[in-house]
């Protein structure tokens, strides 16, 4: 008798597990998710492989002798005949030239292309944490947003229950609410509504921007609700004074040194300037018979050539210098590049910690404050011993308050983020083999 019942239980049971799964297995935005979908499909990252193929290509190919040259000529033509029997000088040459570049230019252009190719691992680098900063920027709007929204959708409510109360309070005799009061109420709530449409303006255009590295259609999805934990690590205490020791190894620091060693084999280079160029040739004539039926020996020629590089003060002076200044100029800019960089990373940790400082004080004391306030205030009012202006006045300064440690929150862990990529190290990767991307 008791096995219907049971089967009704289950039946029951088995329509709410139903009805809950669309929200349990309901699709979320994270941001791991974001940051390797958006590196994954980063077409900058094959055209860099690409880029590295074409330059180990070509540096085989500066490191190749030129290709010898051949002439094909008659010469000592008679020029009353043209005949090239009439004269024992006239003869037909096939000629071969091969040239020789100045000293080891050769192989000074071939490490320089190396040297080209060697950069792009560390530009690869150096885009996938551009990338992961970028795409966690972008994904951090959208939190800010969609928590905001949340926020004033929830407390929607409440000021709503504000008109209601008002409203109460002036068509009864027992409250004196005054017809400002109502009005006032109405016109907070529409405020409210205007706010929440200006957020979900806010939260589409996020979307969109954010779409671009991981699909119109997964952008729509909702982001997590809270901030992924690597976005709320605290900064270690000593990592201000090795920031300037870390940067050294940034991928794009490193993009520099190779830069500056490739700057180094153009000075190198242009020394090799100064040594003669070496040719060698060899030639065949062949003769033909003497008009008297007499056969003629074929020529055969070879020889040795070189230029004289004396005159260098315009050439080779002149690019020498330049090709040191440019050196010079890249050290330089890996001086700056690093100075920008810590500059850039110790503004980053100075705002991380005066909004830990705002974030702990909103949480603490603050928005405890102000809640116990606004609850006093709406009590007093209810019964009759307060302003409903004031009342409402705290109920706005509550959710503003809880709005800007949403923003306050976002802002830490987008200086988080960026700090991130300023402190990135590259020291690790490898600058010889070739990552090949597939379409």
């Amino acid at each position: 008798m008791s096995f219907l019942p049971r089967v009704i239980n289950l039946a029951l049971l088995a329509v709410l597990v139903l009805i809950s799964l669309p929200g349990l297995a309901a699709p979320r935005l994270e941001l791991p998710n974001v940051i390797d979908t958006a590196i994954e499909n980063d077409p900058w990252l094959r055209q860099s492989a690409l880029t590295q193929d074409a330059l180990l290509e070509e540096s085989i190919a500066e490191g190749a002798l030129p290709d010898p040259r051949v002439s094909i000529g008659a010469a000592n033509l008679p020029t009353d005949t043209f005949d090239t029997g009439q004269e024992a000088m006239t003869q037909a040459t096939i000629g071969l030239t091969q040239r020789f570049p100045r000293g080891n230019s050769l192989q000074l252009s071939r490490d320089k292309k190396v040297k080209m190719a060697e950069v792009q691992p560390f530009r690869r680098e150096n885009r996938r944490a551009q990338v992961a900063e970028t795409v966690t920027l972008l994904w951090l709007d959208v939190w800010r947003s969609q928590q905001s929204i949340r926020l004033i959708e929830d407390n929607r409510g409440l000021f709503e229950q504000l008109v209601d109360v008002a409203e109460v309070g002036y068509t009864s005799a027992t409250m004196g609410s005054r017809q400002q009061d109502v009005i006032r109420a109405s016109l907070e709530l529409t405020r409210l509504e205007d706010r929440l449409t200006a957020m979900k303006l806010q939260l589409a255009s996020s979307q969109e921007t954010l779409g671009e590295w991981v699909g119109a259609n997964r952008a729509q999805l909702p982001v997590s609700e809270e901030l992924p934990p690597a976005l709320l690590k605290a900064l270690p205490a000593d990592r201000i004074e090795t920031t300037a020791d870390a940067l050294i190894h940034h991928p794009l620091v490193r993009v520099t040194d190779q830069l500056i060693d490739a700057q180094a084999v153009d000075v190198d280079l242009a020394r090799q300037a100064y040594k003669p160029e070496w040719s060698v040739s060899a030639q065949y004539g062949y003769r033909d018979r003497a008009p008297n039926g007499q056969n003629r020996a074929d020529l055969f020629s070879v020889g040795i050539g070189f230029d004289l590089p004396i005159f260098t003060g315009n050439r080779q002076d002149r690019k020498l210098n330049a090709a040191a200044a440019r050196l010079e100029a890249a050290k330089t800019e890996r001086f700056l590049q690093i100075r920008s960089l810590q500059a850039k990373a110790r503004a980053a940790t100075a705002r991380i910690v005066l909004l830990d400082d705002r974030i702990a004080l909103y949480q603490q004391t603050l928005l405890p404050q102000m809640e116990e306030q606004a609850s006093a205030a709406l009590t007093a009012y209810n019964n009759d011993d307060g302003d409903f202006a004031e009342a409402v006045r705290a109920r706005i300064a509550e959710l503003n308050a809880n709005i800007e440690l949403i923003q306050m929150m976002a802002e830490r862990a987008r200086n988080l983020a960026s700090f991130r990529y300023l402190t990135a190290d590259a020291s690790d990767i490898s600058s010889v083999p070739v990552t090949r991307y597939q379409d």
